[in-house]
């Protein structure tokens, strides 16, 4: 299939746009969306642009009964001048079809994914906020849908695309989080599902989360299923220490999702001659360089803030307060540099962006 073979429907009474500057995440959405269907004799098929609306399922559908489902998460940034920049988008398509494989789901082509992505921002191209710190959400996914209750992959799919303009994710500056390191709960497991981005993985951690929110903390940070021992990631991020001046993060053990962000920010990194190594690290290790002094500051990354500082580390009944509470000065020029580059402010020096046409 090509480009040309996309059918659109536009809609016939538009959305009135929220305020740019109170935009809550996730809950408004563009007039239009995405769509295309999979079955086994004809492949991807259908690929279509249509009014945002509701969906109908068989109930038997399997997405409601195994899980079998797969998304993804990315944004569009307006730059100063009007244009409309992606950050890394083939990567997006990249790593969903990499979740797709462990799921049993069916590939998709990404560069034909890409081209119909950049066809519906076209059409919506007005919903892309300009204000500081916006952004349009981009949440691609797929569910599977044959009615089948028989335990397997299912036979049938959809794919879809939809929009979401976002407010700022640091509305009063970009500040340090408090993060409970969490023993109890597992997020995943080596051989499981924790390298893909599907739904049981976020929906596991809630529980962990709510107890972690009631101590005041932000979020909570796994470690291993095995041992309890490494650290792996934060609910919504990859996780980063800079230890005696050498910043570490855990190595990709098949657990642990491969962040788009992370792995801009390790490129960055390098590209500043700095020291950066990908590694398994204990608990036990972060706890005794904040003993020693040794821990210098500690982030996470994800699209949603891009670079978020930990000032905190709760972990059984004992306080890691990290560089006083506050911004670190990797912390911060990572920040500047990549929302710079994002935003066309900046210039881009490894070819991560892709303008919208």
């Amino acid at each position: 299939m090509t480009i040309d073979q996309i059918s659109i429907t536009t809609t016939m009474k538009k959305k009135e746009k929220p305020s740019q500057d109170q935009v809550p995440f996730g809950t408004i959405f563009t007039d239009h969306m995405f769509m295309m269907d999979y079955n086994s004799e004809e492949g991807w098929y259908d690929p279509r642009i249509v009014p945002y609306a509701p969906i109908s399922l068989d109930p038997a559908a399997m997405i409601f009964h195994y899980g079998q489902t797969v998304f993804e998460g990315l944004k569009a940034y307006r730059a100063e001048d009007g244009r409309i920049l992606l950050f890394r988008p083939e990567k997006n398509f990249e790593r969903l079809n990499l979740s797709s494989d462990r799921l049993s789901i069916p590939p998709v082509d990404e560069e034909q994914m890409l081209e119909y992505l950049m066809k519906l921002l076209d059409i919506e191209k007005d919903w892309v906020p300009s204000t500081e710190g916006t952004s349009l959400y981009i949440r691609p996914f797929i569910i599977s849908t044959e009615p089948n209750l028989a335990v397997g992959p299912s036979r049938t799919y959809t794919f879809m695309i939809i929009l979401s303009p976002v407010g700022s994710y640091f509305p009063g500056g970009i500040r340090p989080v408090t993060i409970h390191v969490e023993e109890q709960f597992t997020r995943a497991a080596k051989g499981g599902t924790g390298m893909a981005k599907t739904a049981g993985n976020y929906s596991s951690g809630y529980q962990a989360q709510a107890n972690a929110k009631k101590e005041g903390n932000a979020d909570v940070l796994w470690l291993d299923g095995a041992e309890k021992k490494y650290i792996e990631e934060v609910g919504s991020m990859n996780i980063f220490f800079k230890i005696n001046g050498e910043i570490v993060t855990p190595a990709l053990t098949g657990s642990i999702l491969k962040g788009i962000t992370r792995m801009s920010i390790i490129e960055m990194l390098k590209s500043w001659d700095m020291p950066v190594v990908e590694r398994r690290i204990s608990i036990e290790e972060v706890y005794k360089a904040f003993l020693d002094g040794a821990i210098e500051e500690v982030f996470g990354t994800g699209t949603a803030a891009i670079i978020s500082p930990v000032g905190e580390l709760n972990w059984q009944g004992r306080k890691m307060v990290i560089n006083n509470s506050e911004i670190g000065e990797v912390s911060q020029k990572l920040y500047d540099t990549i929302t710079g580059i994002q935003r066309g402010k900046l210039e881009d020096p490894f070819g991560w962006m892709v303008v919208l046409k």
